[in-house]
């Protein structure tokens, strides 16, 4: 290397670095910028973790005994005794549907009068009606009704002596044993902070500059386009490994969410889609040149995908296929592949390669991009 290309590099650093420290005080100065790197990550945790469960529990239902034997009494203690269900006794059944309709009740549980003979036939049936109004919950609830009527007629079956071709299943739940739905949100919440600091907050402070045209300022001194994003974005890449750390010790911490795979990957993957997440906010400052509209882009580009179509709350594999083909075009879903991976499954390598693969296609692509959109000229 000769004299003059070392000089070259050594100008080209001294630079870079002088931009980061500007920029870097810049964050430290700007309360809000802070808000939604330090103090958001917090706030979705704590929102998220403990306001959003997808779990169903104590479910009211009303429960009509037309029979008051022992066998229908065994059934309605099922119920009672579940911690998925608040039982509400009741006389009769006009009594039940009006709480149904008054959304007293999300389900009625009926007892019919020959429930004992029935049993005893073995033939007996308890009739189930849940509010299908969500259904989701009603679809869960009638499992949950299922499941306690069954092991109940299964007890009861063995111990009259008659369980001869019964078959008890096992079940046992893979990756979530303790079968709460906060170890699958949790991980999500990274998908979240790392695209408001890395998407959003990028977008909006770059298109502040073209606003105020600070840029103007740089376009006339030796710094080329590569230097100003590197500048500029390395203090928000930092900030953004703060909120990473912050979310990860409050999974631990709040949650005792285990992380089962490496802390290390963990950090490697994370920073790829912090690269894509940048790389998409400054593409979108560079063609918009606007907070407001580049505001409402990133929202619709990167955060609303974010929140609906990565896997994040909704399993895509139940979506229509035309949304399926779609949701593979947004970065996050496949970080949310690797999240969920690495908290809950281990270090899978079948599917942490060719997700992480992907992230680092797009970081290129966009970063170079936003390279070429940025050029060094006032338009």
């Amino acid at each position: 290397m000769s004299e003059r290309e070392r000089a070259r590099r050594f100008a080209s650093f001294r630079r870079i670095r002088a931009l980061i420290r500007k920029e870097s005080w810049q964050l430290l100065r700007d309360p809000s910028s802070i808000a939604i790197g330090i103090v958001m990550p917090i706030a979705l945790l704590v929102l998220f973790g403990y306001g959003i469960n997808l779990d169903v529990k104590n479910v009211p239902v009303a429960i009509v005994m037309e029979d008051n034997s022992e066998a229908a009494r065994g059934v309605a203690s099922a119920f009672e005794l579940s911690d998925y269900f608040s039982a509400m006794p009741v006389k009769t059944m006009a009594e039940a549907q009006g709480m149904l309709m008054s959304a007293h009740a999300d389900a009625i549980v009926r007892i019919p009068s020959h429930f004992a003979r029935d049993f005893g036939l073995g033939n007996a049936q308890v009739q189930v009606i849940v509010n299908g109004a969500d259904s989701n919950t009603a679809r869960i609830s009638l499992g949950y009704a299922q499941g306690a009527v069954g092991v109940w007629a299964q007890k009861e079956a063995g111990r009259r002596g008659n369980s001869v071709g019964m078959v008890t299943i096992e079940s046992r739940l893979w990756f979530n044993e303790a079968n709460d739905s906060t170890y699958f949100l949790v991980p999500g919440l990274i998908v979240l902070v790392m695209t408001l600091i890395g998407s959003m907050l990028t977008a909006l402070v770059m298109a502040r500059e073209w606003e105020r045209g600070t840029f103007e300022a740089l376009f006339v001194t030796p710094v080329n386009s590569f230097e100003i994003l590197l500048g500029k974005t390395v203090p928000y890449f930092l900030l953004g490994l703060a909120g990473l750390a912050l979310c990860i010790a409050g999974s631990k911490l709040l949650f005792n969410v285990p992380l089962r795979g490496s802390l290390s990957i963990l950090t490697v993957v994370s920073m790829l889609y912090l690269l894509v997440s940048l790389g998409l906010g400054l593409v979108i400052s560079s063609g918009t040149k606007n907070q407001f509209i580049a505001s409402q882009v990133t929202m619709l580009v990167t955060f609303l995908p974010a929140m609906m179509l990565s896997g994040f709350m909704y399993d895509p594999r139940s979506m229509p296929l035309a949304v399926q083909v779609i949701t593979y075009i947004f970065p996050a879903r496949y970080f949310v592949t690797l999240l969920q991976t690495l908290f809950l499954a281990g270090n899978i390598w079948s599917v942490i390669l060719p997700n992480a693969a992907i992230l680092a296609g797009m970081a290129v692509a966009l970063l170079a991009l936003s390279v070429r959109l940025t050029r060094k000229r006032i338009a």
